[in-house]
């Protein structure tokens, strides 16, 4: 479904941006109801770019964007139930992803 260019760990889990996991939308979403909530996390974000100065605004923009983002999975509870822990925004170094990581990114 995402074609970012960013490696994606081999369970499907995680995108890595700059050697950090980032959680991906729940894969089990309907493609229409991905889509509304990309839609709508999108258009919560540019209220929050065009809050400038209000604080009331800006807060009820940034709680759209966390309600999207719990909505495709990105934030919350998790939507793999095999018990497995959230890795979510850890250095995929310093996760069970270490070894995978450590063959797929480039030496510095």
């Amino acid at each position: 479904m995402e074609t970012t260019g960013f490696p994606t760990t081999p369970d499907g889990r995680y995108l890595v941006v700059r050697g950090r996991l980032w959680r991906k939308s729940n894969p089990d979403l309907h493609p229409v109801a991905h889509d509304g909530l990309v839609k709508e996390l999108m258009s919560a974000r540019r209220a929050v770019r065009d809050a400038k100065g209000d604080d009331a605004a800006i807060a009820k923009a940034r709680s759209r964007v966390d309600a999207a983002k719990i909505a495709l999975g990105e934030r919350g509870p998790v939507w793999w139930d095999d018990g497995a822990p959230d890795f979510n925004r850890h250095m995929a170094r310093n996760t069970p992803y270490a070894d995978w990581f450590a063959g797929i990114a480039p030496s510095t």
